[in-house]
This record gives structure tokens, sequence and C-alpha cells, in this order.
């Protein structure tokens, strides 16, 4: 587990994650008061990449539930493989008629059958899905409930149980509780606004797109090969796109993507050539590139980010 603030930032640093000092300070009272961790801001950020360096730093095993429409409890929990427990029961066929050949009336049959319950009704049957994996781990684990927002309101209402007493109602078995507790960050773009009973359970962090030196930290940790100069004239491009009127602006992950387009094409400037022939490694709409071609090819792009 983490010591302390300092800690929390320096084990992540070391699975090469840069976390700010908010970052840090909420990782490590999640831990601390054994709280969820909501994470809202914008797609590309780093939210998902938090919950597998928390994983790595603590040597603990990543479990992820993927959101999405349409997603209910069932899909999230567990399936109960009846097929599997029909088949078990045929071949129990002859062990079943000598243990009932002897009764004399049906509610003795039943009487004994029942007796033998957990035979037929056992975890033998149950196929975990994330959030039963988690909570019966052996271990502790980092539970990630990646882009929440993307479910229905009815799942949102399901985890408030799950996130307050972490424990589950299989109708086949009873109450299963945690094993462990789990470390927990849901994450969410912000397409839907979430429920403040589900905020209310969570520490709350907003993580939006990094100021430029804090970008250009970024990525000269994560593309070592590119050459100052060109990194910091890469960067001064990406952010000046943010601050464009575009349908989607460049995330971290479409900067780091971008970074390495460059290093691979050998590229010794961020020229309006090489401007124009990789725009689309950052942009992702054609309207997006039309707009930044017109806003940013005009005046010519090496005088203006060779800075």
């Amino acid at each position: 587990m983490f010591k302390d603030i300092a800690d929390v930032q320096t084990r992540l640093s070391h699975q090469q994650y840069i976390a700010s000092d908010e970052i840090s300070t909420v990782v490590y009272l999640a831990q601390s008061l054994c709280k969820p961790i909501l994470a809202e801001g914008p797609a590309g950020v780093g939210k998902t990449e938090l919950a597998k360096v928390w994983a790595k730093a603590l040597g603990a095993p990543l479990v992820r539930l993927q959101c999405y429409e349409g997603l209910d409890e069932s899909k999230a929990l567990y399936e109960w493989e009846y097929a599997k427990q029909m088949l078990y029961t045929q071949l129990l066929r002859d062990t079943l008629r000598n243990m009932l050949g002897d009764v004399n009336n049906l509610a003795e049959a039943a009487q004994r059958l029942a007796q033998e319950e957990d035979v037929f009704f056992s975890e033998n049957f149950l196929l975990p899905r994330p959030l039963l994996t988690a909570l019966t781990a052996d271990e502790p684990v980092v539970l990630l409930i990646d882009e929440i927002d993307r479910a229905d309101v009815e799942f949102e209402a399901f985890l408030l149980e799950v996130l307050s007493d972490f424990q589950v109602t299989v109708p086949e078995l009873g109450t299963i509780a945690a094993k462990h507790q789990p470390m927990v960050l849901l994450t969410s773009n912000n397409t839907r606004e979430l429920s403040e009973a589900l905020k209310r359970r969570c520490l709350y962090l907003y993580v939006d797109y990094p100021a430029l030196e804090a970008e250009l930290d970024i990525v000269r940790l994560k593309v070592p090969n590119l050459g100052p100069a060109l990194a910091q004239q890469a960067v001064a491009v990406v952010q000046q796109l943010r601050n464009m009127d575009l349908r989607k602006v460049p995330s971290i992950s479409e900067t780091l993507d971008w970074a390495r387009a460059l290093v691979t094409l050998n590229a010794k400037e961020i020229d309006e050539k090489t401007l124009n022939n990789t725009l689309t490694v950052l942009l992702k709409y054609e309207s997006d590139v039309a707009k930044a071609r017109r806003m940013m090819g005009d005046g010519g792009s090496r005088g203006r980010y060779n800075r």
C-alpha cells in the first residue's frame, strides 16, 4: 500500500505516469478512507491509464468493467450456467435414481433432494463477471469501472449498493460479501450527468487537458527519441488546436501518437508540409482537419511554431 502522498507520486512515476499533486492526494485518500474515485474529464486525458498504473504500482490485479448502453447487472456480475447444470444433472441421473429408490412419497423425495441442493446450486455453475470477480478475489484488486456515463441510469442505481456495502446477492447462492474491499476507479467522459447519490459515495477527481509544460513532460517521458526542440514545437501545435472550435480536440494519447509519428518520419521540424501530411493523426473529422489547415497554414507554420 502507499505510505503517503509522495509515495503515490513516486510509484506512479515509476510506471511512467506523471501524477499531479491533486491526483496523488486523491489516490492516497481513496486508499486510506476506503472510498471509490470518480474521475471525470475529456476522453483521452489519462483516466483509464490511472487505474492501470495504480494496479501496477501496488502489484495488484486489475479488473476492468467496460460500460456501454444496455449493460445490466447480470452482465456485470455473473452468468449462471444452466446448460452445465443440466448436463451435471443428466450425468448424475443414475445416482439420483438410486438415492430416491426407497422413498415412499413425493414429499419424502423432495425432502431428500433438498438435502443435496448444495450439489446443484454451487459456485461450480457460476461464471463470474468483472464485479463478482473483484469481490471474490483472494487478494485486493483495483476495479476499473470504465465510462460509467455510457451505462443506463438503472445500472448506475444498481452500482450504489455495490459501492456502499461491497456485497451482492446471487439468488441461487445468497449474499456474497467482498473478501477484500477492492480499490475502485470509475471514469466518466461527461456524456451525461451522473447522479448525486453516486457522486456522494466517491471521491471526485477532474482530469483535464494538461498545460503546455505538463504535456511536454509527458511527451519527453513517453517518446524520449523525439528531439527537445521538436517536442516543444509539437506540443505548441497541439495546445493551439485545443483552443480552436473543433468537433474533437486532440487528446493526450493523440499527442503521443503524433510524437511517435514524427520520430518515425525522421522529421526535423514541423513545417507546413509535415503538418498537413500528419494532421489526421491528431484530428479525426474532416471538418476539423480543414478548419485547422485554414487557420494554421496561412501564415507559414515554421515561423509560428519553431520556438
